[in-house]
């Protein structure tokens, strides 16, 4: 197996830095990490598929699939999810079943942390993806006097609404924090070793998650996240298209509207580039630069790391605080598919680690994360 390379660690810097956190602690009880998928399709109530929505405790998901598949009596392999889930929270998501499985026997079963919520039939499998985002439900507790925090909070969302960084959180990088080294070492034997398939590409997909998390601390730090640059890669929200900007400054404008969003780098062979010596292009050539990474460092990966683009701030939706208790709040919103809710936690709390009063509690590199319910490990990057 290919040894961890050692990556220089990253100070996340706070887009919020001159607003006070709350402090507090997270996860008191898996009811304090709520995550409700929010599907980008219903279910059509014909087909040869079967979807189901659960709800689960102390599960990943596909352990939750495993269970399900045996339940229905298919094959664990071809069950179908949009996105993974924690296992330290309380999380709804759907899931597909293929055939012979059949809606009836899984009706209100509930077993050890488990929950059918409902079945229904559709005429295709669910894919990775497949969703349009994560409604989150989170109680800080220990935050002293509720009323100021929640006053507190509610500041630094509405600071955030314009677009808060999109961090990869902390369980993308595994239980050590030694994933992107991996992924390093994997590139630098041109994609030898590594273990698995399996868990070769997820050891490059957090090195790509890596780069992107430098590529952006630059440009939060130097207070460029908001403003467009000579060549940078941007895509429209409504469509998903991207287009390079070749005018800063008429573009300024459509982004301070929301029409079109600054894209990062999730490096790969096919990933679409700014032009290498436009201002966009600079900054990221010395991201690679920075690891001792070539600029066609990653097409020798081929499919292992084909890249692609990541939004680089991420519009909170429907943000709400209010006090549940003495010294706790409840904060809850909605954020898009591949965003991570710690990225937003953590400018809430501010506290030293920079993610929280604990270490996120998972067991192993491969574990699922909080919010990721685009990504699956298995792919290579979102």
């Amino acid at each position: 197996m290919t040894a961890p390379a050692r990556v220089p660690d990253l100070v996340l810097p706070y887009r919020t830095a001159e607003l006070p956190g709350v402090g507090g602690t997270l996860r008191a009880t898996p009811e304090d990490f709520a995550v409700d998928e929010v599907p980008a399709y219903p279910p059509s109530g014909d087909g040869d598929h079967v979807f189901v929505h659960i709800e689960k405790r102390g599960l990943t998901t596909p352990e939750a699939a495993r269970r399900l598949a045996s339940w229905a009596g298919v094959e664990a392999r071809d069950v179908g999810w949009a996105g993974m889930k924690d296992r330290h929270a309380r999380t709804r998501q759907w899931l597909s079943l293929p055939p012979p499985a059949a809606p009836e026997p899984l009706l209100d079963r509930a077993d050890d942390g488990l929950t059918v919520l409902a079945a229904v039939r559709h005429r295709h499998k669910l894919r990775t993806g497949h969703l349009r985002g994560n409604r989150f439900e989170l109680v800080i507790r220990d935050v002293g006097d509720a009323a100021a925090a929640a006053l507190a909070a509610r500041a630094i969302l509405d600071a955030l609404a314009a677009g808060a960084p999109n961090w990869y959180g902390e369980q993308r990088f595994g239980a050590r924090g030694d994933n992107a080294g991996a992924g390093l070492a994997i590139l630098d034997a041109g994609g030898k070793g590594g273990g698995p398939p399996r868990r070769k590409r997820l050891m490059i997909s957090a090195l790509q998650s890596y780069l992107f998390n430098h590529w952006l601390v630059d440009r939060v730090n130097d207070r460029l996240d908001r403003t467009v640059l000579e060549g940078d890669v941007l895509t429209k929200p409504a469509t998903g298209g991207m287009f390079v900007s070749s005018d800063a400054a008429a573009d300024q404008p459509r982004l301070d509207a929301g029409e079109v969003a600054i894209t990062g780098p999730m490096f790969g062979g096919a990933m679409r580039a700014p032009p290498p010596t436009s201002a966009a292009g600079v900054r990221e050539l010395a991201v690679l630069a920075a690891a001792g990474l070539a600029p066609d460092a990653f097409a020798r990966l081929g499919k292992l790391a084909p890249g692609t683009r990541r939004a680089a701030l991420v519009r909170l939706d429907d943000t709400q605080v209010e006090v549940v208790a003495a010294d706790a709040i409840r904060v809850t919103l909605s954020l898009p598919a591949g965003s991570y809710a710690t990225a937003i936690l953590r400018e809430l709390q501010k506290h030293s680690d920079g993610f929280g009063a604990v270490p996120y509690p998972t067991a192993d590199a491969a574990s699922d994360t909080d919010t990721d319910s685009s990504e699956d490990p298995e792919a290579p990057a979102e």
